[in-house]
Formats: C-alpha cells, sequence, structure tokens
C-alpha cells in the first residue's frame, strides 16, 4: 500500500526507515497548504536541515472530475535537477531524493520567513523588482534550456502531463464548455504542439514562487516539458491581468509591472532564432488562459461571481479581434474592464 505523507505516524516510519543517509532524531512535520495536485509536507530535523516532500495525486482536490497520473513525479523529480542548473542561482530549491514507488520528491525547504508572491500581490504590493526578477528568470529557463538542446528536448519530450494538466483541462475543457471560443482554443492547441524551443515550466505563475528576502523562489515542475515558451509568458501575464481587474486600486500598478515583466523576459531571448515569432503567439496563450481561469476546470478562486463574467464576455470579444502585441493587449484588455467595471 502507497505511503500517505499527510498521515504523520506513517511518514515518521518511513523516514526513518529510509536509509542511513536520513538525518538522525525525530522530525517536526507540518502540512503546507495550497496545491491541488499534490500532498505536500515540510520536514524540520533537529540538525537544523528543512526539508520539503511532495507527493502526487492521481486525482486533483477540484470540485470537477480531473485526473492525472501520479508517476509525473518523476518528471517534477527530474525538472528539479535540470534547473538547479539552468535557472539562475538562489532561485530554484535543491533536490534531495526521489521515491518513485510511492510517488514522492524530496526537496530544500525555504526559510519559513518566506512569503508567497501572490499572497503580497493580492494584499497590493506591487514591488517592480519583482516583475523584472520573475522576467530574468522566466528568460533564462527559456534561453539556458535552447542552448542546451538536444538533451533537454530529449529529456523532456513527453507531454503527457502537459495535456492532462493543462491543454485538456484548460483549453479544451473550455472549448466544449464556450462555443464562442472553440475555433480560437482548438487552433491554439494545434499551435502550441507545433512550436517545440525550450524547455516549459507550464505553471508559472505568483502562486508557485515564493520571496525570500526580496528574491524570488520557483516551485512546483510537474508540468515541465520541452515545447511552446509562449505557453508560460501567457500563463504569467494572465496571472498579472485577472489581479489587475480584481484589484481596482493596483490596477494600473499591476498593468505596468507586467509589461515590465515582458520587457525584461524579452532582453533575455532576443538572441535566439525563435524570439521574432513568439510575440502573437504569446497574445493569443494569454486570452486562453484569461478565458480557462474563469470557464475551465481551475477557476481563479479570488474573482468574484460578477468578475468572472466580465473576465469572459471581454476576453471573447478580445479573441474575436485579437491584439496585435502584449502591449495592445493589457491596454485594451484593462481598458475594457475600466470602462464595464464602471456600468
Amino acid at each position: 500500500m502507497e505511503l500517505d505523507i499527510e498521515d504523520f505516524d506513517a511518514l515518521r516510519i518511513y523516514l526513518t526507515m529510509r536509509d542511513n543517509s536520513m538525518p538522525s532524531g525525530t522530525p517536526k512535520l507540518k502540512k503546507l497548504l495550497g496545491g491541488v495536485s499534490n500532498r505536500t509536507v515540510r520536514v524540520d530535523w533537529p540538525d537544523g536541515q528543512s526539508w520539503v516532500l511532495k507527493q502526487a495525486l492521481a486525482k486533483l482536490r477540484v470540485n470537477l472530475d480531473w485526473f492525472s497520473s501520479p508517476e509525473r513525479i518523476a518528471v517534477e523529480a527530474k525538472a528539479l535537477r535540470w534547473l538547479n542548473r539552468l535557472a539562475p542561482p538562489g532561485t530554484i530549491p535543491w533536490f534531495m531524493f526521489e521515491d518513485l514507488g510511492n510517488h514522492l520528491l524530496a526537496m530544500e525547504a525555504i526559510p519559513e520567513s518566506h512569503e508567497n508572491w501572490k499572497t503580497m500581490l493580492l494584499s497590493g504590493q506591487i514591488v517592480a523588482d519583482h516583475f523584472e526578477q520573475f522576467g530574468v528568470l522566466l528568460g533564462t529557463i527559456h534561453r539556458e534550456s535552447t542552448r542546451s538542446a538536444p538533451g533537454v528536448r530529449e529529456e523532456f519530450a513527453d507531454i503527457t502531463h502537459f495535456r492532462t494538466l493543462r491543454l485538456e483541462p484548460y483549453y479544451l475543457y473550455t472549448a466544449e464548455t464556450t462555443p464562442r471560443a472553440t475555433d480560437f482554443l482548438t487552433a491554439l492547441i494545434e499551435d502550441t504542439l507545433r512550436h517545440k524551443h525550450a524547455l516549459v515550466h507550464g505553471d508559472f505563475s505568483p502562486k508557485n514562487t515564493l520571496v525570500y528576502e526580496d528574491k524570488l523562489i520557483l516551485l512546483d515542475y510537474e508540468v515541465t516539458h520541452f515545447g511552446d515558451p509562449a505557453f508560460d509568458l501567457g500563463f504569467a501575464l494572465t496571472h498579472f491581468l485577472s489581479k489587475a481587474h480584481h484589484l481596482s486600486a493596483a490596477r494600473s500598478g499591476l498593468a505596468s509591472a507586467a509589461l515590465r515583466f515582458w520587457e525584461v523576459y524579452r532582453g533575455q531571448i532576443k538572441s535566439l532564432g525563435w524570439a521574432d515569432g513568439l510575440e502573437p503567439r504569446v497574445v493569443r496563450h494569454v486570452l486562453g488562459c484569461l478565458l480557462a481561469r474563469v470557464a475551465g476546470k481551475s477557476p481563479l478562486e479570488y474573482l468574484t461571481a460578477q468578475e468572472i463574467t466580465r473576465q469572459r464576455n471581454i476576453v471573447l470579444m478580445l479573441m474575436e479581434n485579437t491584439p496585435a502585441t502584449v502591449q495592445n493587449l493589457v491596454a485594451e484588455f484593462t481598458a475594457k474592464i475600466e470602462a464595464h467595471a464602471e456600468n
């Protein structure tokens, strides 16, 4: 029977019996909240070492039926090892060990004085340098993984988990339930699968980013694959724009910060051959994700019912007359939000 790491008695026995490399003594255990696809536990050892254990779930913790093989933990472990080399120093926790039989891995824990970036943004803390760091982080991963091909391409060629955790519950489900967006999203899925340029994180968002001593640290790598970097950008910009929608007082600041993220990112990848054709796909992914986060299987929990309807209607309008650039998209989206909010 597979270990359940949220059963602390069983977990202590597991850690004690695993092997001689474990630290000595009885660790303190703490369940971490916030994820829907994993069990996550912090392990603090008497000698001062701290780990985070992650265990993949077969059925995600959402209202709708949403399944994904827990074997994706092997992808996350592999991605963690690669990103320890590819990403800027200090932005990725160190890999500790993996246990594929129990669908779990262990990584270095970030000191508990950290903050979650999503929480900070929702409280109105808009720090320009954080958006610049986010652009450097993503741009570095995309640039260095492109330069490391074909090794990375071969290691991350399987897109099974990207299909089950992103394309199907976000784009395909939304295409099936929102007829006005069906053609747009179907074409977007096909286009996404044609472009294979870099290592794609697949969940690049403030929720998966910690801020420790004013430095961003990226988590959650189970959707990592070699594919279209435009998806990561669309996913990230969607979170910034959705928060700009929700937080009227911070709307202008978030819109400006989102554009700064985009500009810094572009500076990181400008020498790459695929950079010139990237922006139109980024725009389409932003629109696809903006709609999926109000009409797909994983809706944003902080948007009100009125905001969900408003975002859905505005995105459908923009899909019919797609902006040419990211700057135009941000300007048109926020202008339409302002106009509809006043009505």
